[in-house]
């Protein structure tokens, strides 16, 4: 676990409520148009996507709210804020991603006695498809204030 403070970044933003099971659809049609928004607006991708979740739930059928994000450079004001969190780099495939990545994170943080302000973000370093064992998905999760 290592705790660190995001920087606040531009995105292209698409919003959704869906279950877990829903999120691949989702993003596949989410991403797809947020390229092309970037190509379309001249604005260069700088960094990986990211999924932006509130309060995620605990089940696989229970809707939640998921900000699907692209990083762009651009002069507006930043989109995405600044995030004050702990990460884990996890890689493997996405149905240990849960059990291996936030399950361990979300241990040790309560072991270093910190709450969780309900955001979370998964960056997508690597992505190779579900049943990847090369994917590289880094976790954050939104450290509520004392």
């Amino acid at each position: 676990m290592d705790i660190h403070t995001t920087e606040a970044i531009a995105v292209l933003r698409r919003k959704g409520r869906m279950t877990i099971a829903q999120i691949g659809e989702q993003a596949a049609l989410a991403y797809g148009a947020l390229y092309a928004e970037a190509m379309t607006r001249q604005l260069v991708v700088n960094g990986p996507p990211l999924f932006v979740a509130q309060s995620m739930p605990r089940d696989a059928h229970t809707e939640f709210e998921l900000d699907f994000c692209l990083p762009v450079a651009s002069d507006e004001p930043p989109a995405l804020p600044a995030l004050r969190c702990v990460r884990l780099m996890y890689e493997g495939p996405l149905a240990k991603l849960f059990t291996d990545g936030y399950q361990a994170l979300l241990q040790a943080m309560a072991a270093a006695g910190l709450r969780a302000s309900g955001e979370s973000r998964e960056i997508y370093h690597a992505w190779r498809g579900p049943e990847s064992a090369d994917n590289r998905i880094e976790i954050q999760i939104g450290i509520a204030h004392a």
